[in-house]
């Protein structure tokens, strides 16, 4: 079963484009190829501002999109740098440099 997700894609002219895809890669290279969308065919460049979402249902990613969709530039830039931040940020894992947490050796 195809997970379904939302992407935000920054076109040539600066503005923002948002789509829903069980396939984000056949989907970014349709866009790439001027393909994929009427606004986006005419803003090539186009490159992957964020993408977000892991749904099984089509209509849970559409319901997104439609929200996003919604927002003023300001708040979807602010989104963006969002999903940029969580992706930079490490998860907190176990500690293996305490001496607590290492191993002893018999």
């Amino acid at each position: 079963m195809a997970l379904w997700s939302v992407y935000l894609l920054r076109c040539a002219d600066g503005s923002l484009y948002t789509g829903v895809t069980n396939d984000l890669a056949r989907r970014l290279a349709a866009h790439g190829a001027g393909k994929a969308s009427k606004y986006t065919r005419s803003r090539r460049p186009v490159r992957l501002a964020c993408a977000f979402g892991r749904w099984r249902a089509r209509g849970t990613a559409l319901r997104m999109e439609l929200r996003i969709k919604a927002m003023t530039r300001d708040e979807k830039l602010a989104l963006v740098a969002h999903q940029r931040a969580l992706r930079r940020t490490p998860t907190k894992g176990p500690d293996f440099t305490s001496k607590r947490s290492r191993a002893r050796s018999p």
